[in-house]
């Protein structure tokens, strides 16, 4: 019933010691096939990228014509192979859309680039696949004049803002009778340091706790989602909350990230929203437990759906 997506055969050249956590990808992978399907990422059009990002600054990347500054703020060195994977990453994200509305579910091993803005690339992040997602549901088509839904609610709990997805999202957010809700719950103190403004900011202090956050998740996330009533639900289920992260500073156990997972999930199920789940960071100097806790989330949701 349920399917998986992966770019995970798309790979790209980097410099030895990068930090960028290239292995987590097949390596979530190969932990979930035993469990249900795992495809590869379709490819995106780049006309379907231009519904959130600028047409020409696309066309630049495309062929290389960045610099230097450009770059270093993207965090990964251009080549094709880098621009190709950013495309088959949201592709798969687009799937998992579909599949969302069709099943119930949908899920991406890969996406939840949340830094990159219309015309900006930052920290690892090119193609806003959570931003071109709800534009997707949310804009009128042929066969549905009034968009596929009605609302949609981006949950990031990610340790970092989601100020790409905040600030392509605003026209749509800060209106009188809003038709996209963005949620998110990271370190205040973290990067990004400007940070944009969602239609709820939950920025908490360092050294977070599984018993503090869970709080967070039960009398502030859940409540809004009641709240706004969204008609789909995209979760950025970053693990960079795990104690350990190399850029996170909270403290989660593994235990923890289930726990949060469950709760959305579940939610997600009670209240027949379709649910999109995205992998988002993860950068733990602990590969084993990375993956596991990607992962997770779909171990999770296997349960709550089954």
């Amino acid at each position: 019933m349920f399917r998986a997506y992966t770019p995970a055969a798309y790979e790209f050249p980097l410099p030895e010691g990068h930090r960028f956590p290239y292995y987590k990808y097949r390596m979530m992978a190969d932990r979930l096939r035993p469990l249900l399907p795992v495809l590869d990422t379709p490819n995106l059009p780049w006309a379907v990228a231009g519904r959130v990002h600028d047409p020409h600054w696309l066309r630049r990347w495309r062929r290389g014509e960045v610099d230097r500054h450009e770059v270093r703020a993207f965090g990964l060195p251009w080549s094709e192979g880098v621009v190709e994977r950013a495309r088959r990453a949201a592709g798969g994200s687009v799937a998992a859309l579909d599949d969302a509305l069709r099943v119930g579910w949908g899920i991406n091993l890969a996406g939840g680039t949340h830094h990159a803005f219309a015309d900006r690339a930052e920290g690892f992040c090119l193609l806003n696949d959570a931003a071109l997602l709800t534009r997707l549901a949310l804009d009128a088509t042929p066969d549905h004049p009034g968009g596929r839904v009605a609302r949609v609610a981006v949950v990031d709990l990610d340790v970092h803002q989601g100020n790409g997805t905040a600030a392509l999202l605003g026209p749509l957010t800060h209106v009188a009778g809003p038709r996209a809700f963005t949620l998110s719950v990271h370190g205040e103190r973290n990067y990004p340091f400007r940070k944009e403004r969602s239609s709820l900011d939950l920025g908490l202090g360092d050294g977070v706790t599984d018993a503090e956050y869970l709080q967070v998740m039960r009398g502030s996330v859940l409540p809004a989602l009641e709240a706004f009533r969204p008609e789909l639900l995209v979760y950025l289920a970053g693990v960079d909350v795990l104690a350990g992260d190399r850029f996170g500073r909270f403290a989660l156990t593994l235990a923890g990230v289930r726990e949060r997972n469950r709760l959305l999930l579940a939610w997600a199920r009670a209240a027949g929203v379709p649910l999109v789940s995205l992998t988002a960071g993860g950068y733990n100097a602990d590969h084993a437990l990375t993956v596991e806790a990607h992962a997770s989330v779909v171990l999770d949701g296997l349960d709550v759906y089954a």
